[in-house]
């Protein structure tokens, strides 16, 4: 059994969804996943992520799993399945906005910072426990759950603090201010080092690259 049909075997038995992040590979690498099978793939730069739509075929759901800049919204809003990266206010209304030219609604996940590195982003918890009600609001935007990032690391214990920090968080979130939404589902946590992890502690969605694509 080969590394992907390995990886997809134990996550479909969780049922847990795979993202193949293919950022910076060839789309003939690309379609050979998806000649195996696999339908859903992450990019993290939009102009690849552009490219690669245009080229490859149009039943991928793209993920935008990246930090995404305000002006590139744009680009991608036609066409984009879920933008993992939603993680300030002002991002979210530009989303919203682009959406609506386009005629659609976006699924989104909310980044929740949870490492403590300077290089991560998202939300802090309590702020975005202030915020949640003007997000709701935006009516061509569907938030359909949380991602994070934890601290790229191989002290395991500080990655078990960090996804169990990120369930708790989805849980309260489920249990309050989407009660009633039944399209928040998704808990978007885990690559290549530390999916099976994440995967203990409730994560609905992994984001795999270099294991199945070789390192960058």
């Amino acid at each position: 059994m080969d590394i992907y049909s390995e990886i997809n075997s134990f996550l479909q038995k969780q049922d847990v969804n795979l993202v193949a992040v293919s950022k910076t590979k060839p789309v003939s690498l690309i379609q050979q996943f998806y000649n195996k099978g696999q339908r859903i793939f992450g990019e993290n730069r939009v102009n690849e992520l552009v490219e690669k739509h245009e080229s490859l075929p149009k039943d991928i759901e793209w993920h935008m799993i990246g930090h995404l800049q305000k002006n590139k919204v744009k680009y991608i809003a036609p066409f984009i399945t879920l933008i993992h990266s939603v993680d300030n206010v002002k991002l979210a209304k530009v989303v919203n906005k682009e959406a609506e030219k386009n005629e659609r609604t976006i699924n989104v996940l909310l980044q929740i910072k949870i490492g403590d590195e300077s290089s991560k982003t998202g939300f802090d918890y309590e702020d975005l426990i202030e915020q949640i009600p003007y997000l709701m609001s935006l009516t061509s935007i569907n938030i359909v759950g949380l991602m994070g990032m934890g601290t790229f690391t191989n002290d395991k214990e500080i990655t078990q603090q960090e996804f169990g920090a990120m369930k708790s968080y989805f849980d309260k979130l489920k249990a309050t201010r989407f009660k009633d939404n039944d399209d928040f589902t998704e808990l978007s946590m885990g690559m290549s080092g530390d999916y099976k992890i994440a995967v203990e502690n409730g994560s609905t969605m992994v984001r795999i690259g270099s294991l199945l694509f070789g390192n960058r």
